[in-house]
């Protein structure tokens, strides 16, 4: 959205640019108005869904109806198919342009949305590289524009202010442990983080961010029963993992910020055994990491389910916190994905390139 309007206001001061939508409270900030708080629609689980199948489809039917009245110049997508699928169907129906930028992970499973795909979606704005000729092998438009985490500046808190903001000694290696921001996946995760911080031993400082979406007191009452070394909550993940020696993260986009930023980390994730497998059989990647996928390698170790146990935690914590090959590979690899993820030789960042390509689908090519 900043982008967009930076560019507007550089080739066409005299006209502005109106964004309506579903989003929280940047995208609010940045000047959206909120026609639905993402907040109300973005549950996970087979469950949650069904019991909030009905105000999701009242909060659906509001979007159309208000992109029916105000018959937007373009809609963009971001991620969340189950609801924007469906979005790009109605939207297309009234003539409106949608773009989808940041793809769901059809690669991996669900690949028969690509149907939906093809038929209402006019490009697709991938972050990944390896998406970009996914897409375009299935004859639909799209454009690798670099992955918006690629930009982000590391954090500038240092290893001194954050250790007297935790009260944590500095002097000592600190461990990162990152359990989730869902309720669900930190259930099944934390609990193991903790027992394979106990086998670790005292010798080191562990350090938990709390997500956003979770509530402190409830991630303290994990502690009640806890007789392991001293757990010190936070709440900047970017620069608890910035400052640890290492750390283990659960899967998702947290690991990617791991490896950008430059901490070797071990990948950790459990679901419910049904879920499993369900889900295994339709799942069609033969690897979880995202950093491994964007690598096409094993860069980190993925201790998923089974494998995801206290003492595997342990061992592959080892492994890195120490100096020697695996560490050190680990980082050289991480600046491998860094250099796949940034856009090549076309400047700009991906935002800025989102917002050229948007304008460029809308029919305003003369501001590429």
């Amino acid at each position: 959205m900043k982008a967009l309007r930076r560019q507007i206001s550089r080739k066409s001061p005299s006209d502005g640019i109106e964004f309506f939508g579903v989003g929280g409270e940047q995208m609010r900030s940045a000047g959206c108005e909120l026609l639905v708080d993402a907040r109300e629609i973005a549950e996970v689980g087979i469950v949650e869904v069904i019991k909030h199948i009905p105000i999701i489809y009242r909060r659906f039917r509001q979007v159309v109806g208000e992109a029916r009245r105000r018959r937007p110049d373009a809609a963009v997508l971001i991620d969340f198919p189950d609801f924007n699928l469906r979005l790009a169907h109605e939207l297309h129906k009234l003539g409106v342009p949608v773009i989808y930028y940041v793809s769901p992970q059809l690669w991996a499973w669900k690949q028969r949305r690509i149907e939906r795909v093809r038929k209402y979606v006019r490009q697709m704005l991938v972050i990944f590289p390896f998406e970009e000729k996914f897409y375009r092998e299935r004859g639909i438009a799209a454009n690798f524009v670099g992955h918006p985490l690629a930009d982000l500046a590391a954090p500038s808190v240092t290893r001194e202010q954050f250790a007297s903001q935790y009260q944590v000694d500095p002097s000592r290696q600190w461990i990162a442990l990152l359990p989730g921001s869902r309720r669900g996946e930190v259930l099944r995760i934390f609990p193991v983080l903790l027992q394979a911080a106990q086998l670790l031993g005292s010798d080191y400082v562990y350090t938990v961010p709390v997500a956003s979406t979770l509530d402190a007191a409830w991630m303290a009452s994990f502690l009640r029963d806890y007789a392991g070394p001293p757990i010190t909550f936070t709440r900047d993940a970017r620069a608890t993992v910035l400052h640890a020696r290492a750390a283990a993260v659960a899967s998702g986009t947290s690991t990617l910020e791991a490896a950008l930023i430059g901490t070797p980390f071990t990948m950790v994730y459990r679901v419910a055994p049904l879920t499993w497998a369900l889900g295994r059989r339709l799942v069609k990647v033969d690897r979880f990491a995202m950093v491994n996928l964007i690598a096409e390698r094993d860069v980190v170790p993925e201790l998923v389910q089974t494998n995801f146990t206290p003492q595997n935690v342990c061992d592959e914590l080892r492994r890195i916190i120490a100096d020697g090959p695996a560490r050190q590979a680990m980082m050289e690899d991480f600046l491998e994905v860094r250099r796949r993820l940034e856009p090549g030789d076309s400047g700009g960042n991906a935002s800025n390139l989102a917002a050229q390509a948007v304008l460029s689908t809308v029919g305003q090519s003369e501001w590429d």
